[in-house]
């Protein structure tokens, strides 16, 4: 941990954001601005894609933790960095008045999967295409979809604002795609009977790692995009499978991802990662 202050530019205020610049060595400028209270939805979506979760401490006051974490004091004025058993303030932005009462607000940031499932396989191929119209539709197979940028496949749920987890801005909802392999070790592993198509992802692959491209760029076929965050499976989607699915596919769900160029893409087309990014 520096003692020397970063510059606060033009984001003074956002001492959320420095604390946690100054904890990841990160560019502030790449972190994306702190929402009030406990949404810091975007800054969540951003650490998602490096595999790591911004995870609210429930007792503030009495945690304790070696690593460092981000708390708020009572008496304060903005956010500072703890660290230690017991914790204390390790580091503050500059300008910001501490505080000496308790802490009020604490937020850890911890990796959700601490070793993620990964397999050899750095190409694939597309071997199902599906779309939803909405969230409880069901799903429509395709021979080939357009991808739109920024959007999702034309005609599906999120491309027309009506899915579940719908959100301005958010990042990895224009795609998701699931590996047949973990669709089948459901069956092998954990005895869950599933079609792949109830996974509810676009998506179908085969012989790709798809956790190895979160945070990377890949091609499908022509197209474009950006792994953005695991497709972890959710209480929302067990209503509506077999039970067993939550367990079996927890890192195994699949990826998020955005689009990032307009075209068609087919069942059998490639999947590969983008080697100049």
């Amino acid at each position: 941990m520096t003692t020397t202050p970063r510059p606060l530019r033009s984001r003074e205020n956002d001492t959320f954001a420095i604390c946690l610049a100054e904890i990841l060595k990160a560019d502030l400028d790449a972190i994306p601005a702190a929402s009030r209270g406990l949404g810091r939805e975007r800054i969540g979506w951003w650490l998602a894609a490096q595999n790591l979760a911004l995870i609210p401490v429930n007792q503030p006051a009495s945690f304790e933790w070696a690593g460092w974490w981000i708390g708020r004091l009572e008496g304060g004025d903005g956010f500072v960095v703890m660290a230690g058993t017991p914790s204390g303030v390790a580091w503050v932005p500059k300008g910001v008045i501490s505080g000496t009462g308790p802490v009020v607000e604490g937020w850890v940031i911890a990796p959700p999967a601490l070793s993620l499932p990964g397999r050899d396989q750095k190409s694939g191929t597309v071997e199902e295409i599906f779309r939803f119209a909405d969230s409880g539709s069901s799903a429509e197979p395709l021979l080939s979809a357009k991808l739109i940028a920024g959007v999702g496949i034309e005609g599906d749920r999120y491309a027309l604002g009506k899915g579940h987890f719908q959100g301005e801005g958010r990042w990895g909802q224009a795609l998701t795609l699931i590996e047949a392999e973990a669709i089948e070790m459901l069956e092998t592993h954990h005895g869950v009977v599933m079609p792949a198509v109830d996974a509810r992802r676009n998506i179908v692959t085969r012989n790709i790692d798809l956790n190895a491209l979160m945070g990377k760029r890949f091609w499908i076929g022509d197209i474009l995009c950006q792994g953005s965050r695991l497709a972890e499976p959710c209480a929302w989607l067990q209503k509506t499978t077999p039970k067993g699915m939550l367990r079996g596919l927890v890192h195994r769900g699949g990826l998020r991802a955005d689009i990032l160029s307009d075209g068609l893409i087919r069942c059998g087309d490639v999947i590969v990662a983008d080697t100049a990014s």
